[in-house]
């Protein structure tokens, strides 16, 4: 018997339910029949049209979340390359005849990847089921409800069946790579401790919606030749798992090039030689500082880092910013880093900080440098870990930073 040549396009064509194809750029490729129909739009005014220019959301309705939810949901799509069910989505539609007239609609979409031969994502399926009968329906008698409105109603039963197993997934999965993190984070940074005669607090806050490990990282280290200690902190790009291994990475680097250093800035030109030859430490930054409590003096370079703070004991503070320079990977030929030195007196207190606790969207980095410098002034007679819990409190939104944040206050 001869092989038949199927007519994938017509196969589309007549598929059951309204299927689209997408690009990465959420612009319609293709629809079937069925969609065409259902949405009221003709084939001209989809095909090549970005998403939600044909389907933004209701302007009536402040509420509104369906375009937000979808474009969510595509995006985790072309992210993870896997399946994306969505929940019984309200997503209002236009009426094309009647501009500015809006109907209330309620859908049950599923996303799914089309894969090109290199495993990346080159079209989104993208499969919706009209349900507002269905919803309606539920309003009246079970004896009135039509055979339409039963058939979707074990759609929508075998879609929230899919939910549930994927949520169940998801928090098992979750659950596994929190305790990869906690293990990672503990093993990678050291304990909070007293470095010689002089407390010390830190705190180490991942962004919001991370995992308990981030890119930024903070180090204490007793250094030979007398009461002297180094304090750093650095920020690598990203958050999660594969940006805290590049971390653990630069702090045990610098953590032993500080001990062999001649000072702060040697220890950096080293960390930056490596950073180039560790994948992911692409801007990099880092500061370190070397402090000779006997002498009360304080090292310091910086690689592209926020200054440090030194709160003199009268309530003077002053930004450690006078020998700023490149992040640790910025030049291919590395140059020596410069190097500054300032004075203190017994009872002041070094701030060393990462951007998550200073930088806001749309706001000019001086005001959170100005922000950091007031409640420091203010709050300099607290401990240490009085003072890091008040400076979180204070500075980082109530939700949580949209970025990384480590801390590290020592009392000289």
């Amino acid at each position: 018997m001869a092989e038949t040549a199927i007519d994938y396009g017509a196969v589309f064509q007549a598929l059951p339910g309204m299927v689209a194809l997408l690009t990465p750029e959420l612009v319609y490729a293709d629809v079937n029949e069925e969609f065409v129909r259902v949405s009221g739009r003709s084939r001209e005014q989809l095909i090549g049209k970005y998403l939600f220019d044909v389907f933004p959301d209701n302007p009536n309705d402040r509420s509104a979340t369906g375009m937000r939810n979808l474009e969510a949901s595509l995006y985790r799509v072309l992210a993870t390359g896997e399946r994306d069910t969505m929940a019984l989505q309200r997503y209002d539609i236009e009426d094309p005849e009647r501009p500015g007239e809006w109907s209330k609609r309620y859908w049950s979409p599923v996303n799914a990847p089309l894969l090109g031969p290199d495993g990346k994502v080159v079209l989104l399926l993208h499969r919706v089921e009209e349900v507002t009968e269905l919803i309606r329906a539920r309003g009246g008698s079970p004896g009135n409800r039509s055979s339409r409105a039963r058939v979707l109603e074990a759609e929508l039963y075998t879609r929230a069946r899919e939910l549930q197993e994927l949520n169940e997934r998801l928090r098992q999965a979750h659950s596994r790579e929190r305790e990869v993190a906690l293990a990672l984070q503990e093993a990678m940074l050291p304990a909070p401790r007293q470095v010689g005669n002089h407390p010390a607090a830190v705190r180490y806050r991942p962004a919001v919606g991370a995992l308990n490990v981030c890119g930024d990282w903070y180090d204490l280290v007793d250094l030979v030749g007398g009461d002297r200690i180094g304090v750093a902190v650095g920020d690598v790009v990203g958050h999660g798992l594969a940006a805290a291994g590049v971390m653990g990475q630069l702090r045990s680097a610098l953590s032993a090039a500080s001990r062999v250093a001649a000072g702060p800035a040697q220890a950096l030109d080293v960390l930056g030689r490596y950073a180039h030859v560790i994948d992911g430490a692409e801007s990099a930054t880092a500061v370190t500082t070397f402090i000779d409590c006997d002498r009360h003096v304080i090292t310091y370079s910086s690689a592209g880092h926020p200054p440090p703070v030194l709160v003199h004991a009268d309530g003077r503070t002053e930004f450690l910013d006078q020998a700023t320079d490149t992040p640790l990977d910025a030049r291919p030929d590395p140059i020596p880093r410069p190097q500054a030195a300032t004075t203190f007196t017994p009872g002041a207190t070094l701030v060393l900080y990462t951007d998550g606790l200073i930088e806001r969207r749309r706001e000019d980095i001086d005001k959170g440098l100005e922000r950091l410098a007031d409640a420091l002034r203010d709050h300099r007679d607290q401990d240490p870990e009085t003072l890091a819990d008040t400076v979180l409190l204070e500075l980082l939104p109530p939700g949580g930073a949209t970025d990384d944040t480590a801390l590290i206050i020592v009392r000289l």
